[in-house]
């Protein structure tokens, strides 16, 4: 749906959340940036799978809650229609860890609920119109935010977060690099920019920060130990 779009063309948005005042509260800040049309407001999951596949929206702005495997089957079944909607995931739930396995099936963007209407607003606009796509906004925690001035400063790429888990299973640059399809260059990159995110220097310091903080477990990062070296 995002392909061959003018960056002013209306972005059809369906929302999904149980909470009303706070789905009315998103269709005001997204009629409120111009260009944005919310086609329909809904309380759940399977009403907004069964209106996404009649109405054919742009974005699918959704709440996700615990547990995720339901918001998993939901992105799943939306991935599989012909034309499919971009999906941007709307939580409480801080942790990136989650982001991994929606991403997966189809989620273009994770957002917390606390986050600013401007990083919504981008998000929305990102999804449709980004030619790549191929980078999963990711809400920082809390803790984190504190220290980040707002703006792209104030997110995560999904790619960063697979890069650090992947450093700390001990994998080199090149190792990463090739299991990822990128550049040993951009990991490189991704490298430095969660370090300066994260206030460490090093990939062991990366990697017990990640693991204080519940960015990732032990469990991922020994799930896959053969593949280091």
């Amino acid at each position: 749906m995002g392909e061959n779009r003018g960056a002013d063309a209306t972005i059809r948005v369906l929302l999904a959340d149980d909470h009303t005042m706070f789905r009315q509260g998103l269709a005001g800040i997204l009629a409120s940036y111009g260009a944005m049309e919310v086609v329909a407001e809904v309380p759940n999951d399977e009403d907004a799978l069964r209106l996404a596949r009649d109405l054919a929206p742009d974005v699918v702005v959704m709440q996700v809650q615990m547990p995720f495997e339901r918001a998993r089957e939901t992105l799943g079944a939306m991935r599989a229609f012909d034309d499919p909607p971009k999906v941007v995931i709307v939580t409480m739930f801080e942790s990136p860890r989650y982001v991994r396995g929606l991403s997966e099936v189809g989620a273009s963007a994770y957002l917390l609920k606390s986050d600013s209407a401007d990083h919504l607003v981008a998000a929305v606009r990102a999804a449709v119109l980004d030619p790549g796509g191929g980078d999963v906004v990711v809400g920082m925690p809390k803790a984190l935010l504190g220290s980040a001035e707002g703006g792209s400063e104030g997110t995560l790429l999904a790619k960063e977060l697979e890069v650090l888990l992947l450093a700390a299973r001990g994998l080199s640059n090149g190792r990463i690099a090739s299991s990822l399809h990128i550049s040993a260059a951009t990991v490189k990159r991704h490298l430095a920019t969660v370090y300066e995110r994260m206030g460490v220097h090093s990939r062991g310091e990366a990697a017990r920060e990640a693991l204080l903080r519940d960015w990732i477990t032990i469990e991922e990062i020994t799930a896959e130990g053969d593949e280091a070296g």
